[in-house]
């Protein structure tokens, strides 16, 4: 099968979704398809600051994998103080699918992200008449269409005509299809999963252990919807309660300077250390020196990071949100905290420092349920099946059977949408 596979963000952009697609692309092209990556990417100073831009690096591209590098310059704007123009960046990206098919016919049409990448491949598969399959991403459901008309039209044509949606877990599906009245019926759940090959406990540790003082670990993207600045004042609470701790931070994001500037204020200072942004072949050795992780984020499409620390063989703190409640059940996996209360969080660590045998119970579930549930063999083979079907009831004709309309170039464009100002935020 020939599948093209559009993403908003690839290596070296930090995210969790470059590691999902690289793991993802890897899987395909081991069960003998012919996948070509095509990659929108940041190439501007602004851009890079956030999370890492520049086109995605030919080694962290899977063996047998052709790449298609395509700078966002609609977005770029933004560089010149002008807004993004995300609808160049869909016609850029429906023109390369386009090129693509027209030199080798291409079977599906994956795109990663709603929004920019899933229209564009919404809009050249109507062009094309191949069919595309639209992974709903945490992003596209939690603040796509509530930041202006202008995107919520977008997201709303994607959810409405797109043949197949993928999405990481039925929580995240029950909100998008409530907030953007859509069936439920019209997702395909397809849990996230991670590399347990790569993410293993550390040899010669016994699970649940932790070291004195105990080292709680936060890994990912440095952003205030994620709860790292709550997570900031949870440890500044156990602190002031006489627990000797540390804190490690690992990733980047929009807040990781306003994070840096709170750790070093005297009530933190010495107990947090900001590694900054880590890679994804490095972040082994950063889960081996945290003893419990927490990831105390505001909602979810489903957390790659948590799936991690399991397969690592920590101890998980996290929130009862959308997207988390999937893979971490209280008590029988890990321990869940109200999202935005610091107070909660810190309990919530407190008990999972002073309860040993808690800990454990917990990290024994964990690791065998990442390994059955969530590991990438499983997660390639359910994806796989869903490109069989959508290709099996595609017309015969290869035309989608849709009224004309709605293309992204139609859209009235509203520039006082705040991701126009901000677009990696999007």
């Amino acid at each position: 099968m020939r599948i093209c596979f559009v993403s908003r963000r690839y290596w070296p952009a930090v995210s969790g979704m470059s590691a999902y697609a690289e793991n993802l692309l890897r899987a395909l092209a081991a069960a003998g398809h012919e996948v070509t990556l095509v990659s929108q990417y940041r190439g501007d100073r602004r851009g890079r600051a956030v999370y890492g831009g520049g086109p995605p690096p030919p080694e962290r591209v899977p063996r047998g994998v052709r790449l298609v590098a395509l700078e966002s310059l609609g977005e770029q704007a933004v560089a010149d103080g002008r807004p993004a123009d995300f609808e160049a960046d869909v016609a850029a990206l429906c023109d390369t699918v386009a090129g693509l098919h027209a030199r080798a016919p291409l079977d599906v049409l994956h795109a990663q992200y709603g929004y920019p990448p899933g229209l564009a491949a919404l809009e050249a598969s109507d062009r094309l008449g191949v069919p595309a399959v639209v992974s709903i991403q945490g992003g596209d459901g939690h603040w796509v269409g509530t930041c202006c008309a202008t995107h919520r039209a977008a997201i709303r044509r994607v959810l409405r005509d797109a043949p197949a949606l993928l999405i990481g877990s039925a929580s995240f599906a029950a909100e998008v299809a409530a907030r953007h009245r859509v069936p439920v019926e019209r997702f395909t759940v397809v849990p996230g999963a991670t590399d347990t090959e790569l993410f293993r406990p550390r040899p010669g540790r016994r699970p649940g252990a932790v070291g004195n003082p105990p080292t709680l670990l936060y890994h990912g993207r440095i952003d205030a919807r994620k709860g790292v600045l709550d997570l900031l004042e949870a440890v500044r609470l156990l602190l002031a309660d006489g627990r000797r701790l540390r804190l490690l931070v690992s990733g980047t994001g929009p807040d990781l300077d306003r994070l840096t500037r709170r750790a070093r204020r005297a009530d933190l200072a010495g107990t947090v250390e900001v590694l900054g942004p880590t890679g994804y072949h490095d972040a082994p050795a950063v889960y081996r020196r945290g003893d419990v992780f927490v990831s105390p984020t505001w909602a979810e499409g489903f957390s790659n990071t948590i799936l991690e620390a399991m397969a690592c063989g920590l101890p998980v703190v996290s929130t009862g949100v959308v997207g988390v409640v999937d893979c971490v059940r209280d008590g029988v996996n890990g321990l869940l905290a109200p999202p935005r209360d610091p107070g909660a969080l810190a309990a919530a660590v407190g008990r999972m420092l002073d309860d040993a045998s808690l800990r454990r119970r917990l990290v024994r579930t964990a690791l065998d349920q990442v390994r059955s549930r969530w590991s990438w063999p499983v997660a390639a083979g359910r994806i796989g099946a869903v490109y069989e079907e959508v290709r099996a009831t595609w017309p015969a004709g290869g035309g989608p059977g849709r009224a004309p309309g709605g293309r992204s170039a139609d859209l009235v464009v509203d520039p006082a949408c705040r991701f126009r100002r901000d677009p990696h935020l999007l």
